[in-house]
This record gives C-alpha cells, sequence and structure tokens, in this order.
C-alpha cells in the first residue's frame, strides 16, 4: 500500500490509518453555523456595481464590435441577458426561485475543528458546505434561476456542456422543477470515468451524450482529426450551442464563466457573510477552487464587496489545477468561449480556446478559460491565484474526509489543499488567521479517482510555459482581427 506523508504529524498507509498529533487547544464556537430559511438572501449580488473599472465588453467575433442584447437573443431568454449586462448592485430572486432553493438553502457554514486538531494549526478554518443540494453541488444555484427564467419565456428544451458531471446534473434537476427538456454533452474523458453521473443525470430527465458526438457538425469535425479526443468543455459548448440554435423553442444553459451566473452563485457568500457575523468571525484568507469561476466567484465576491468598502481586509486567493492553469499560465486576452468558434468573444485569461487540458479527475476545472468577470478582478489585482497538482489535491481530500467526514468532489480538493498549506504557515508563524474555504460539491460519484490516489496509479501533469505560450499563440491566430 502507497503510503503518502500528508502532514506533520499526519500520515496515511491505507484506509482508516490516520495517525494525529491532536493540540490542546480548546474553542467555544459552535462547530455547525445555520441560517434559519426566514434569513436566507433574498438578492444576487452584482459584483460590476463596485469594482474600480468595469470588465472588457463582449465582442461580435464577425463585426468586433460590443455584442448587444439581440446578438445573445438565440441563446438565452431576455431575463438573462439583462442580468449578464446589468451594473445594478443588486437583483432580487424571484419567489418561485426562492422556493426551489429552500430544498437545500440556507446550506451550513462548518468550523473544521477536526481538521486543525490534526494540523495542530493555530489558525480557525471554516468551509461553506454546498454538497447538500439535490445535486450534491453548488451549481443548482444558478441551474434553478436559469431554468424558470427560460420557463418564463416559453422555451421548452434547454442545452448545455457538462464536464465532471456535475452541473449536468443540477440542469437536470432544474429542468425537472420547470417542465422543460433537457441534452447534455459530456466531456468523453468524464463521461468514461463517471458513469453514475450519467445515470443520476437520467434519473433527472434528460438525455446525455458523450463529447465529441457524432450528432453536430462541431462533435463530427473533432472526431475527423482526432478519432480518440478525451473532449474538452469548449468542445461539449460548441456541441450544446449548435444544437440549440437550431430550433427556437431550444435555449442553451451554461454552468460557468457568464456575469449572471457568478452572480447567481453570490448567495453563497452572501449566507456566508451572516453566518459569520453570528459567531463573531471575520475571515483573513478566503480560498476557493477556480474553473470557469462560479463557485470561487460565489463565494468570494459579497467579500470583495466588504473589501473594497474598507469594512474587512480579507487575502482572496483563487486555486486552479497545474494541467490548465489559465489564470496562472494563461495570457489576458479575447478569445472564444468554444473550440468551434460558435460564441461571442471574451477578454479573459485563456490558454487558447483550441487547448485540451490533460484528463483529470477535477473535470469540472478542465476549460480553456477563466470567466471574464475573475480575470478582470484578477488583473486589477483585487485577488490572487496558484495552481495545484492532483497528488497533493487528493492527499487533502483524503486527509479531509478522515477528519471531518466528508469526501470532498476532486474540484474542492484543490481549494482544501492551499487551505491547508494556508494552515500550515500559521503552525510556522503562529499566526492565528480565519481562514474560509468553498466546499463546493461531496465526491459520492468520483470514488474511482480516490481509488487512482489511494492504489498509487495517480499520476501528476502540469505545463511548461513554452508549452502553454505555443498553444496560446496558436489559437489566438485563428481569432478575427479585434479593432483596437
Amino acid at each position: 500500500m502507497q503510503q503518502t506523508r500528508l502532514h506533520p504529524g499526519v500520515s496515511v498507509s491505507g484506509p482508516g490509518d490516520v495517525e494525529r498529533k491532536w493540540s490542546t487547544m480548546t474553542d467555544p464556537r459552535q462547530r455547525k453555523v445555520l441560517l434559519d430559511e426566514s434569513e436566507m438572501p433574498t438578492r444576487w449580488y452584482n459584483v460590476i456595481h463596485d469594482l474600480p473599472t468595469p470588465p472588457a465588453p463582449y465582442l461580435h467575433p464577425g463585426t468586433g464590435q460590443p455584442v448587444g442584447p439581440d446578438d445573445l437573443a438565440g441563446l438565452f431568454p431576455m431575463a438573462l441577458i439583462e442580468q449578464e449586462v446589468s451594473t445594478e448592485q443588486y437583483v432580487d430572486i424571484p419567489a418561485e426561485v426562492l422556493d426551489v432553493y429552500r430544498l437545500w438553502r440556507p446550506s451550513p457554514l462548518y468550523r473544521a475543528l477536526s481538521l486543525e486538531r490534526a494540523l495542530n494549526t493555530p489558525a480557525r478554518i471554516y468551509y461553506k458546505y454546498e454538497g447538500v443540494s439535490p445535486a450534491g453541488s453548488h451549481k443548482p444555484n444558478t441551474a434553478v434561476p436559469q431554468a424558470f427564467y427560460n420557463a418564463q419565456a416559453g422555451i421548452r428544451k434547454l442545452t448545455t456542456e457538462t464536464g465532471a458531471g456535475q452541473w449536468g446534473t443540477a440542469l437536470a434537476f432544474a429542468c425537472a422543477q420547470y417542465g422543460l427538456e433537457c441534452e447534455v454533452w459530456q466531456v468523453r474523458a468524464s463521461y468514461d470515468g463517471k458513469p453514475y453521473r450519467k445515470i443520476m443525470i437520467e434519473t433527472f430527465g434528460a438525455t446525455i451524450h458523450p463529447s465529441p458526438s457524432d450528432l453536430t457538425d462541431a462533435g463530427r469535425a473533432v472526431l475527423e482529426e482526432h478519432p480518440d479526443s478525451p473532449g474538452s468543455l469548449g468542445i461539449a459548448i460548441s456541441e450544446a450551442v449548435e444544437t440549440a440554435a437550431q430550433s427556437p423553442t431550444t435555449n442553451y444553459a451554461l454552468g460557468s464563466v457568464l456575469n449572471h451566473v457568478l452572480m447567481h452563485q453570490t448567495i453563497i457568500g452572501e449566507e456566508a457573510l451572516l453566518q459569520f457575523a453570528k459567531v463573531g468571525e471575520t475571515p483573513d484568507v478566503i480560498i476557493g477552487c477556480t474553473g470557469g469561476g462560479s463557485n470561487f466567484g460565489g463565494l468570494s465576491f459579497p467579500f470583495l464587496r466588504e473589501k473594497l468598502a474598507g469594512r474587512m481586509h480579507p487575502v482572496i486567493r483563487a486555486v486552479e489545477p497545474a494541467s490548465c492553469p489559465s489564470l496562472t499560465q494563461g495570457v489576458f486576452a479575447y478569445d472564444f468561449g468554444d473550440t468551434a468558434g460558435m460564441t461571442p468573444l471574451m477578454k479573459m485569461h485563456t490558454l487558447g480556446h483550441d487547448f485540451i487540458p490533460d484528463p483529470i479527475h477535477a473535470g469540472g476545472l478542465r476549460y480553456h478559460g477563466m470567466s471574464p468577470l475573475l480575470s478582470h478582478v484578477y488583473e486589477e489585482g483585487l485577488i490572487e491565484a496558484t495552481a495545484k497538482k492532483q497528488k497533493e489535491c487528493f492527499a487533502a481530500g483524503v486527509l479531509f474526509a478522515r477528519t471531518e467526514g466528508i469526501v470532498p468532489a476532486p474540484e474542492p480538493t484543490h481549494a482544501l489543499a492551499e487551505t491547508i498549506a494556508e494552515a500550515e504557515r500559521c503552525t510556522e508563524t503562529g499566526e492565528e488567521k480565519v481562514i474560509l474555504t468553498a466546499l463546493c460539491g461531496h465526491g459520492h460519484l468520483d470514488l474511482a479517482a480516490y481509488d487512482s490516489y489511494l492504489s498509487g496509479t495517480m499520476t501528476d501533469h502540469s505545463y511548461e510555459e513554452h508549452e502553454i505560450s505555443d498553444a496560446v499563440a496558436a489559437a489566438l491566430r485563428k481569432l478575427p482581427t479585434i479593432p483596437g
């Protein structure tokens, strides 16, 4: 059995074999911080209102001019388009959406006392747990309103992509709430590696295909050149967008990246602010995993509002996979959001729309670009970013499971790895920092990934700078000429 040294005083040599170095610290604060339904926020927060400078507009790939509402009307209902371009500070959550949210919201905030003891750290670690939703992740926070607004507009069917399957599961669930059909293209690497996601999506009533598929021009083009392609979120987006564009009663739904998606997720951070107020704490460091940006933006943006207003001063840190390092190694430039070039051009940190990431287990983080809004915030110096290799992340996930009792999805193990590293720095310096992280989903359908780690067959992958720069340069050469 592989033995992995996780942290000082903590070793893992097999299931159930954990040696803990317990500290003598005690803390009177409660372990779980809950809100009543009556305390649930009733507005989403739009961070654009409070930013020092606005993000760059989306551009039409044909004209190079800023995209207008009519350019998006073939894919999204007007209510979501208005939210996408809004500069209002808050948007009211419809009562019909709040009714569905109440199935699992408000979600709990936990103090990770057992993890703190295992690390023997003076840091106080909190995690906001989104795995209590019907889909097992944070994704229904935006899937539900997207399905609602589309149903209101008379749309009968939604198409989408999914990586690890959490977004596809969430949209399938949301469509079932409002009587919509749902068709999902899942990245082939995850479709093959996570069969129970397919079953869950079908149980909620959706149809699912592996991507690239032979059902679309975009998919067939990829298969012709790369018959064994593991797929990517960019390819799956192309297939879903192409299908949606063929019918006036079908729209496309995106699970991350866009402004309205990140705004819907801010209910996470708004709840966390209220929960911290209940225990009289203020986070010093906020850490979240990032792929497209919805989970990280949802947790951090309400705290960023408070930071910009001078009411608190947390360090806000994004964590991405070393095998898909859009923030830490990508270029900030206009690029397509999909592989086939069907979407508007967005200014974002990108690895190039042709980029096919290594098929790591954290399929939800395998996206070539970062949210334009998060990319802009990063460029403004308002957040930090780091990248992690997957074996370190799964070591953190195993430790978390054995101390806190929750098996995390592969995606948030990236945030947990950095959270643990930050707590260990506190041990070295003696600082009593308050750390907040987002546990954006459970890993009950990702156990094959844990088996790979525990059996010693998991490998790490990262890119040299020249590999990234070559890939980005090749992709950007294919873009239309952009004015200015």
